[in-house]
């Protein structure tokens, strides 16, 4: 699947070497011994061949959301994974956040998404605000934070185009 472009695009940002991903994890309720998406995250990022270069856990706040972008941007993060806080109830404000910040989005993501998602959750598939976008030379994604999304985002979406995303943005 894919055209010779897109493959040898991909050969070619295989050669640049690991990536450096941070993952910020969205949650009023969530501990760093209970964020299973974070653990989840680091054990896929290491298999993959990348590491993890920061991690964050911070409440739904468009401050909090903000300043973790940023903090992780200066750690070096080469792409960032947030999970949580994309739905529509009043809490949910990380899409706002984050909207607000990129520089260019990736509207095939957040579509890509949610089709994706009604295959497993039917029509609430459409409250997903899962984002993705650039800002300041990194690619960030948003999901949401239920582990089967953040599982599909990253098996589905995320890991097949990551590199090939980075190697974009530099070229």
């Amino acid at each position: 699947m894919g055209s010779q472009s897109s493959a040898h695009h991909k050969a070619q940002a295989a050669q640049k070497g690991p990536l450096a991903v941070a993952i910020v994890t969205v949650s009023d309720t969530r501990t760093p011994e209970t964020d299973v998406n974070a653990a989840y995250l680091r054990e896929q990022i290491a298999a993959a061949g990348h590491t993890v270069c920061a991690y964050r856990l911070i409440k739904d706040e468009p401050e909090q959301v903000a300043t973790a972008l940023d903090d992780v941007l200066a750690a070096g993060a080469q792409a960032v994974l947030f999970n949580g806080g994309t739905g529509v109830s009043r809490r949910d404000r990380t899409f706002d956040a984050l909207s607000r910040k990129l520089e260019k989005t990736l509207p095939g993501f957040g579509e890509l998404f949610r089709m994706l998602s009604y295959e497993q959750v039917g029509a609430a598939a459409m409250l997903s605000r899962a984002v993705a976008g650039v800002y300041h030379g990194a690619v960030i994604f948003s999901t949401p934070g239920s582990p089967a999304a953040v599982r599909l985002a990253w098996e589905k979406l995320i890991a097949p185009e990551l590199a090939h995303l980075v190697w974009e943005l530099g070229r």
